[in-house]
């Protein structure tokens, strides 16, 4: 069984990560979560890494400005992007020690709490942002939303940041162009050995860290949506940017579990509601942030877009299933199938 100790085993940070809490002037949250007998609001604190303009940007905003007219005196929600405070990988630490409240952290870092979510990076999977919800609404929901529990974290709902394309120093229209390659990854295994599979080398890398990294040429590639690729500048950086759809990036609203249910119950029930409303909200958004992304980046004449022929995609995905055989056993088998199934309309 996963603990938070188990956490803590895996990342030596815990101490930097209370200097950044307490630089800010954040007390800890690990009680009850209830400061109403105080006569002072309770205190949501919620990092993310991406810019306020990007889909999980925009959404955490919106979270905030809706809980704090609804919940006004009683709730309060401080929105920390850009990793201003910490990045996922801390953040993930930090909820489940209760420093902070709430985050909304990319589904890839979560397969060292349970193998389950590496389901979301399998490669040529979803077809679109519309398959990837429908098998997020499913039967699937609640076992991935309860899947960390035990670890101090509760999902509460999956927001969306957009469908995954290549960026590289040339056009990634076969599985071949990508060979040597040092392709820029998230901490997932499942993304390591998609890189392997297309014959390049994978560099596990802090998002933060992405844009000198391909400027410098420490990585000569990365895959990411068009909303991060234009508002993290990366196609300035990029010559060749493929639409390959080849993936889905998704994030995981989250909560700290011991907060949660120390929460007044109308208080609980009131966020909940909320939560829903903002995540519909935040979905609807996603595909046209993303197209809007895409056309400025078209302006910008910086990057050449290639895009793959139905042939092409078909070989690509082909390539890919290696990967989907060697996690099936960790994810398992329902697991995929619920998630084919949601591609069949």
């Amino acid at each position: 069984m996963i603990t938070i100790n188990n956490i803590f085993g895996q990342h030596c940070a815990r101490f930097r990560i209370v200097l950044m809490v307490l630089l800010v002037g954040i007390v800890s949250a690990c009680g009850d979560g209830n400061n109403e007998a105080s006569n002072q609001p309770i205190l949501i604190k919620f990092p993310h890494v991406t810019a306020p303009g990007t889909p999980k940007g925009l959404t955490a905003d919106h979270f905030k400005a809706v809980v704090e007219e609804r919940l006004a005196g009683r709730v309060t929600v401080e929105v920390y992007p850009s990793g201003q405070l910490m990045n996922d990988d801390d953040s993930i630490d930090a909820l489940a020690f209760g420093e902070v409240q709430m985050i909304a952290v990319s589904l890839s870092k979560l397969d060292r709490l349970t193998k389950r979510y590496q389901v979301f990076d399998l490669p040529f999977l979803f077809p679109d942002l519309d398959a990837a919800e429908r098998f997020q609404a499913g039967p699937a929901r609640d076992t991935l939303l309860t899947a960390m529990v035990e670890s101090g974290l509760r999902g509460l709902a999956f927001w969306h940041n957009g469908m995954k394309q290549f960026g590289g120093p040339l056009a990634m229209t076969s599985p071949e162009a990508a060979d040597g390659l040092k392709f820029r990854i998230m901490e997932s295994d499942v993304l390591q050995e998609q890189i392997l599979q297309m014959g390049g080398n994978p560099q596990k890398m802090a998002f933060g860290e992405v844009y000198q990294a391909l400027q410098t040429g420490a990585v000569d590639a990365q895959e990411n949506t068009w909303a991060n690729i234009y508002s993290s500048k990366f196609f300035e950086v990029q010559e060749y940017l493929t639409e390959s759809n080849h993936g889905y990036l998704g994030y995981l609203v989250a909560v700290n579990e011991t907060f949660w249910q120390g929460l007044p119950a109308d208080i609980r029930a009131e966020l909940e509601q909320i939560v829903a409303e903002v995540s519909a909200w935040g979905n609807a958004q996603a595909k046209d942030v993303n197209d809007g992304a895409l056309a400025n980046i078209v302006a910008s004449g910086r990057s050449e877009i290639a895009q793959l022929s139905d042939a092409q995609y078909q070989v690509w995905a082909e390539k890919m299933r290696p990967v989907w055989d060697k996690f099936a056993a960790d994810i398992g088998a329902d697991m995929i199938e619920a998630a084919q199934a949601a591609g069949r309309p």
